[in-house]
């Protein structure tokens, strides 16, 4: 299983504006440029998003785009959804109708196993959590100087 560039895009579009939203609306652009990521590439991930109802949008000279909840409570899974579609690693898993084997088939267990196993993962990790991580990560890259 591979994770598409439109679910990593995606979540670090929303890492930036969790990690910018002190600084009001964000402009797709200034992400775009911190996060070296084409900003029409954003713009049709930022419409996924908005319209799973995580991000806002206001038009205007002063416009741009927000969270519509604190980073505490927009999980990974929820993000990875509203670009990605169903987490399920195979289709019968989230569908089990459209194979006449789901009912007899073992191995269709073990992938709903794996895909509940992710699904729970991504779902305990939050915005919150990655903007932790991010401060983290910055601190062990920043230079240390021994006078």
């Amino acid at each position: 299983m591979k994770l598409s560039t439109k679910g990593r895009y995606a979540t670090r579009l929303m890492l930036d504006l969790a990690l910018h939203r002190a600084d009001g609306l964000v402009l797709l652009k200034d992400i775009a440029a911190r996060q070296a990521i084409s900003g029409k590439y954003l713009g049709h991930l930022i419409l996924s998003l908005k319209a799973a109802g995580l991000v806002n949008s206001s038009r205007g000279a002063h416009g741009g785009y927000s969270l519509t909840r604190p980073p505490a409570d927009i999980t990974l899974a929820e993000i990875l959804r509203a670009v990605e579609g169903d987490l399920a690693l195979v289709e019968c898993v989230a569908a089990p109708g459209i194979c006449n084997r789901s009912d007899s088939c073992a191995t269709r267990d073990i992938w709903a196993l794996v895909s509940e196993n992710i699904t729970d993962t991504l779902g305990s990790v939050t915005l919150e959590d990655l903007i932790r991580r991010q401060k983290q990560k910055a601190d062990e890259r920043a230079p240390t100087w021994v006078i």
